[in-house]
């Protein structure tokens, strides 16, 4: 693919996105003409720069859906369900095109525009409601080769328009069309606006469109002209909209971006580890020019690193992408997934312009779908249902994002029935994935929906069942050093809320050491340190301390790693759904370490490893594992 058609499929599939969620809006405000007017912009400049990339089926398809766009918003046409069902499946049709030329797909190998996908635009042109049992008869789309006048004949208004008399009296435009075949002529208000749009998408050599008539302006001598000459104000603008535009942004590859990342980190590790080495050759005494050459080492080094912090903060900025570039996906995936299902569900979007790394941004696309799909299956009732229950008909789900001192928390919420803790314990019982004493607790039995193969359907359906959706997103969730926690309550709803990092390679930490291991914990579950007597109240056999008058369980680091038992005075509190106290040997700090993912091997509680400014390994401990209270996750039966 040659540069400017990968920039026009980047720049077009952005426009294709932001249609969708336009055209979801529409839905539910038919009325509002600020978004009929941004759907209008949007198929007119990926139309612009089709034709100018020689692609005549989006030629055609953008063509037909601006006519239709140009109906609803001068009023020629209703904004019915068929209208925004048809621009759905061209928005859908655009965007298949568009993915096939970022795959790597010739121009001339993509598919022409289905004929269904022509026969429901021109419905909805010809303002019917419903869908016709028949194809109604209309002259085919013209692409790039067709002529301006047959472009502009395509599609006819389903109403007429009122023809005027001439100067003397006779209108002659209604004996024309008296005398000429049914369908052969298209009225003169609708043919000029179709002529000047037609004549925008076959013109390929040119690289902006010529803008259509305003609405009403019409011409001197023919119906609707208002006694303005504009030629001149359309001059303006066509040298204004062809004028280069500044560029105030490029685009970088982020094998690149990740590549600068890295270096970056690494020269922060660099200049921190130099100052612990200069921090120890101050200890020693130094005279005559030796004393200054260390005064300027010191002053270079303390600069350097600054300089080097600054550049690190920078890079991970060009990392940092809102979360709205994902969240605007799911309206319409909930739209058509809830029509399948017969249940009427209502998404609602808050946050989304959070930042966080652009690779947990990649990589939460799928699990939360999964999320969303088992919402609308599982957790959401049925109208029927929910009215028997007093609850509304139509069922809210809403997706929520925030940051939280160094975390990005996301929060799936339903108001449907919630979940059953012994349904969950029997189901995962029957199946046997635990033992008849597993999951005692209520939060224990919300993590069965975890487990790989565990499913509450009894047969699987083309939307859920199959026991492998809800396991993947707390794979996923967990490989990008996250953690997730459900609560639920019967008969009101359930709450999925996901805790990240907001960025994946460089994490605020507090150093500590247990059983002789460095080890570091991640600051984002951390509260704060106290110290721990040497003897404990028991409750259950298990030590708990009192902190700020609330009874918490004390957990041993070095016994939830498996390490020997050790002398663990201090201890952390750990911010977790259920808190507690971590004890551990000693704290020796805090630091912002560049992790490394350990991909050789697998250790319980274990995340990564980094370089501390020593030049110590250090073991990151795993945010899900503390936000789980240091234990494993839930184990399959044996």
């Amino acid at each position: 693919m040659d540069d400017m058609l990968k920039d026009f499929v980047v720049e077009a599939m952005d426009l294709a996105v932001n249609v969708e969620e336009h055209l979801l809006r529409l839905e539910r405000d038919p009325n509002n003409k600020e978004t009929l007017n941004a759907v209008f912009r949007s198929f007119h400049t990926i139309k612009g720069g089709a034709g100018f990339m020689n692609l005549p089926a989006l030629v055609a398809a953008c063509h037909l859906t601006e006519n239709l766009f140009d109906a609803l918003r001068n009023g020629a046409a209703p904004v019915t369900p068929l209208a925004i069902e048809a621009a759905l499946q061209a928005s859908g049709f655009v965007a298949d095109q568009l993915t096939d030329l970022s795959n790597g797909a010739a121009p001339e190998q993509l598919a022409s525009m289905p004929d269904s996908l022509e026969r429901i635009l021109v419905n909805a042109i010809e303002g019917n409601v419903d869908v016709p049992a028949k194809p109604a008869a209309a002259a085919p789309v013209a692409v790039a080769a067709a002529s301006v006048a047959a472009a502009a004949a395509s599609v006819a208004a389903a109403a007429p328009v009122a023809t005027a008399p001439g100067a003397d009296g006779l209108d002659w435009e209604a004996m024309y069309i008296a005398v000429v075949p049914a369908g052969t002529w298209t009225p003169a208000a609708r043919a000029r606006s179709e002529a000047v749009a037609a004549g925008a998408a076959v013109a390929k050599s040119a690289p902006a469109a010529m803008p259509a008539p305003a609405p009403g302006a019409g011409q001197p001598g023919q119906p609707g002209w208002d006694g303005v000459d504009r030629r001149e104000e359309k001059v303006q603008e066509f040298r204004a909209a062809s004028a280069p535009v500044k560029e105030d942004s490029i685009r970088v590859d982020a094998v690149k971006l990740d590549a600068l990342l890295e270096v970056a980190g690494e020269s922060v590790q660099a200049a921190n580890q130099a100052a612990v080495l200069l921090e120890r050759l101050l200890q020693y005494k130094f005279e005559g020019p030796a004393a200054s050459l260390m005064a300027t080492l010191t002053e270079t080094l303390e600069r350097a690193s600054r300089y080097s912090a600054e550049l690190q903060r920078a890079t991970l900025a060009t990392r940092m992408q809102p979360v709205g570039r994902l969240f605007q996906k799911f309206p319409r995936l909930v739209r058509e997934l809830a029509k399948d299902l017969g249940k009427d569900v209502e998404l609602t979007i808050e946050g989304a312009e959070t930042e966080v790394d652009r690779v947990v941004v990649d990589s939460l696309y799928d699990p939360l779908v999964h999320m969303l799909r088992n919402a609308l299956d599982h957790g959401v009732e049925s109208p029927e249902a929910r009215l028997a229950a007093g609850k509304p008909a139509k069922a809210y789900i809403s997706l929520k994002a925030w940051q939280e001192a160094n975390s990005v928390m996301i929060v799936l919420q339903d108001d449907g029935k919630g979940m059953d803790p012994a349904g969950l314990r029997k189901k995962a019982f029957e199946k046997g994935l635990i033992n008849e004493h597993g999951a005692p607790s209520d939060e224990e039995a919300y993590q069965l929906v975890f487990l790989p193969g565990f499913s509450t359907k009894e047969q699987a359906t083309s939307v859920s069942g199959r026991g492998v959706g809800m396991d993947v997103v707390k794979t996923a969730v967990e490989k990008n050093r996250g953690a997730i926690h459900i609560e639920s309550s019967l008969g009101h709803g359930t709450k999925f809320a996901i805790r990240l990092p907001i960025e994946l390679s460089i994490v605020p930490t507090m150093l500590v050491s247990t059983s002789g291991a460095a080890l570091a914990l991640p600051m984002a579950v951390v509260q704060r340190v106290v110290e721990l007597p040497e003897t404990f109240m028991m409750v259950g056999g298990a030590p708990v301390l009192k902190d700020q008058g609330r009874p918490l369980p004390v957990r041993s680091l070095a016994g939830a790693l498996g390490y020997e038992n050790c002398s663990e005075r201090v201890g952390i509190v750990v911010a977790a759904p259920q808190p507690y106290i971590l004890a551990v040997a000693a704290v020796d700090g805090t630091a912002d370490l560049v992790i490394k993912p350990m991909t050789a091997i697998a250790v319980e509680g274990i995340t990564g490893t980094a370089r501390s400014a020593e030049g110590e390994l250090v073991l990151v401990v795993g945010l899900s594992f503390l936000m789980d209270g240091c234990r494993a996750a839930v184990k399959l039966a044996a």
